[in-house]
């Protein structure tokens, strides 16, 4: 066999090895030319570090009242920015030490750190886990001013470009001193001088070791360990990063077991008022308003802070104990002056009165009289109480009792449900429905008949907008809360109030407000009055679940409920109570600098003026008294009146001086009560009705609990 000569080529496989050792030699230094050229290009775009400190990070907006003043700040919250040798050493030591152990070492990115990210890909491959640990401090400030929170390969590998061009143009200290001025730590504050003000309520200059700790262990998830989100969590992040310190060497034992995360106080978060209820419904409205998604806004809006903090005690002091509260008030052009969406926005940020759903009672009737207005009815007009029945349901009157003939006046200001049955079925459920539908009413209506009763579950801004249109004379309101928003001082929207859409003939309007004004002054509504005309209409459902008043004065309409949120019964409470008493306690103040706005109506009133226990002196006089033509006692041993033209005697037949005589309730009565001059012309302005007699069927007497349906 021969033998292989000292200069014979070695085999094809080393020859081969070799060259593509080589070929990979040139291409690593190709690379590492490229990568090379690409950092320095990139260090060439970079902005100054001045440019740095002053870029954004999100956007920020500002809520405005009506007055201007700012009542809500959202988004990013920053700090004082502190310089690298005004930050404390135990706040950089902290936050090295937890988030990049060789910061002064690496060059932008860390191998180590990297092979260690490669080895937990490999452990956790398969399981969905997103691997973190890779990126250093100089890699999290190149995200947070330059890209997205995107995980792909993508931007982490332009991460990684960004972190070696940063290292080649700015010093450790300037990329520390950006990393804690702008890093996130939640609740919306960036940097550490807004985390010291939010969860110590100090400047980051004075931060403590226990504080740097915890501030430090917010980082790697601020949700998670936020210390007024979860105290025992944000403690035990604390206690690793104490660990890190002493293990790098930045405190000595003595230090780290003397530090304390425990006894941190922490600074009482502020108290969100009802304010909150308001902002909560109007800003989410910008999504559809603006485009507007970088730069920071300012927001101005139609809240009335006056009439807010009268709205929430009005709720606070009237809503029944157990129960909720709601209230919105709408001015003349749909303005949302005021909205409480419960009794405490810290307890609950459900928002009752824009999104809760509930059943509205005989508040729903005044869709039943505009339509049946609308259909030529008029508020004389006379329909008969008596039993009812429609395909087996037959609703009766809170009273339990039915009082015979009564105009459609009297039938509303006291909400006897057998005659709005009777409107409801004269001109169809259907349109019934239709006409709430107009006014704004935007949930399912069913048209059973029932549903004159109020038994279709609407919303309280949706029935406040319904009024508030009808005191608009028929011109359809839409509830708005933002009037413009600028950004960077540059008008970017407006709002156009749109005055043209016609819900109702004026006069079916007008018609209407006479129906409402009738029901608050000699009807369920009494305790609505405020001494200036007020229009509205109380509700109450079955079980006392719901009460309601609704109704406006001095162009300013608003809307009130009160309940349970689980629906159950509340004793006592009904339309004309607790609400009509906290619309009152609210629309006192609220329109007290208004003009007084007389209705285009004259207040009318109704067949009956008195209330249950003072009906009792209708009918028979089995209780020793008479009563003249306005209801009211004539002293025993006279005989009641039979011409008003008459001259009143006493029980020895003497005239009764006019002093003496019992008020007549009659439009000037009325007129003195209003503080309104007469109409001019009018000398002896007719009665209005007070029958001498009473109605054949209407009882003799009636307890006190036998009040009207509210």
């Amino acid at each position: 066999m021969a033998r292989r000569s000292p200069t014979s080529s070695p085999p094809i496989w080393r020859r081969r090895l070799t060259l593509m050792l080589r070929i990979a030699g040139v291409l690593a230094v190709l690379g590492l030319i490229g990568l090379v050229v690409a950092v320095y290009v990139q260090r060439a775009q970079l902005p100054s570090f001045e440019e740095m400190k002053s870029s954004p990070n999100g956007q920020m907006i500002r809520v405005h009242a009506a007055d201007g003043t700012v009542i809500v700040s959202m988004g990013p919250s920053y700090g004082e920015w502190l310089s690298y040798d005004k930050i404390p050493p135990v706040m950089r030591d902290a936050m090295v030490a937890v988030e990049d152990r060789r910061f002064r070492s690496h060059i932008g990115i860390d191998p180590i750190g990297l092979l260690r990210s490669a080895k937990l890909v490999i452990v956790n491959r398969g399981s969905g886990r997103r691997i973190q640990g890779a990126s250093t401090i100089t890699q999290q400030v190149a995200r947070t001013i330059f890209l997205s929170n995107k995980y792909d390969v993508g931007r982490k590998s332009r991460e990684a470009l960004l972190a070696l061009a940063m290292e080649r143009k700015f010093t450790k200290d300037q990329i520390l001193e950006l990393y804690l001025n702008k890093v996130y730590f939640g609740g919306g504050a960036y940097g550490i001088d807004a985390a010291a003000r939010k969860f110590f309520g100090h400047g980051a200059d004075k931060l403590t070791l226990s504080e740097a700790a915890v501030i430090a262990g917010l980082v790697k998830a601020p949700s998670r360990y936020s210390p007024t989100a979860d105290a025992e969590a944000a403690v035990g992040r604390a206690g690793v990063v104490i660990q890190l310190m002493q293990e790098t060497g930045k405190i000595t034992a003595a230090e780290a077991a003397t530090a304390d995360p425990k006894s941190v106080a922490l600074a009482p978060e502020p108290k969100q008022n009802s304010v909150r209820y308001f902002t909560d419904w109007a800003l989410p409205q910008l999504e559809l308003l603006i485009d507007e998604t970088s730069r920071p806004l300012e927001v101005w809006t139609t809240l009335d802070l006056n009439m807010q903090r009268d709205a929430d005690a009005a709720i606070r002091a009237n809503a029944p104990k157990n129960a909720q509260g709601a209230l919105v008030a709408i001015d003349r052009d749909g303005a949302v002056r005021a909205m409480v969406g419960g009794k405490d926005y810290v307890s609950s940020i459900y928002n009752r009165a824009t999104q809760a759903v509930r059943q509205p009672g005989s508040a729903f009737k005044l869709f039943v009289y505009l339509a049946a207005l609308e259909a030529g009815h008029k508020p004389e007009d006379t329909l008969v109480d008596e039993p009812v029945t429609i395909n087996g349901w037959s609703p009766r009157n809170s009273s339990g009792a039915n009082r015979g003939e009564m105009t459609l006046r009297t039938a509303f200001a006291y909400s006897v449900n057998t005659i709005a049955t009777k409107l409801g079925q004269q001109v169809g459920f259907a349109t019934v429905a239709d006409m709430a539908r107009r006014f704004g009413i935007t949930t399912k209506i069913d048209t059973h008949p029932a549903m004159v009763l109020g038994t279709s579950d609407v919303r309280l801004i949706d029935m406040t907008r319904a009024f508030a249109s009808v005191a608009n004379k028929g011109v359809a309101v839409t509830p708005y809360g933002i009037t413009k928003v600028t950004a960077n001082g540059e008008t970017i929207y407006a709002q156009q109030v749109d005055r043209s859409h016609v819900l109702v003939a004026p006069y079916v309007a007008a018609q209407m407000t006479d129906l409402l004004q009738t029901a608050v002054n000699t009807g369920t509504g009494k305790a609505a009055q405020i001494g200036r005309p007020v229009a509205g209409k109380t509700g109450t459902t079955s079980s006392n679940k719901d009460g309601w008043f609704l109704g406006f004065s001095s162009g300013l309409t608003t809307g009130v409920w009160m309940g349970r949120d689980d629906a159950q019964t509340v004793p006592g409470l009904q339309g004309g109570t607790a609400p009509a008493r906290a619309f009152a306690a609210f629309m006192k103040p609220a329109v007290a600098n208004r003009p007084v706005e007389q209705f285009e109506t004259q207040v009318t009133l109704p067949e009956w003026q008195l209330e249950p226990d003072q009906e009792s002196y209708f009918g028979e006089p089995d209780n020793g008294m008479f009563v003249d033509e306005n209801g009211n006692p004539v002293p025993q041993g006279t005989t009641a009146p039979s011409d008003a033209g008459q001259p009143q005697v006493d029980a020895d037949g003497n005239p009764v001086p006019q002093a003496a005589r019992p008020e007549r309730l009659d439009q000037d009565w009325m007129d003195q009560v209003l503080g309104r001059t007469p109409p001019p012309g009018r000398q002896a302005p007719p009665r209005e009705r007070a029958p001498a007699a009473p109605p054949p069927d209407r009882p003799a007497e009636r307890s006190q609990d036998s009040r009207p349906t509210q």
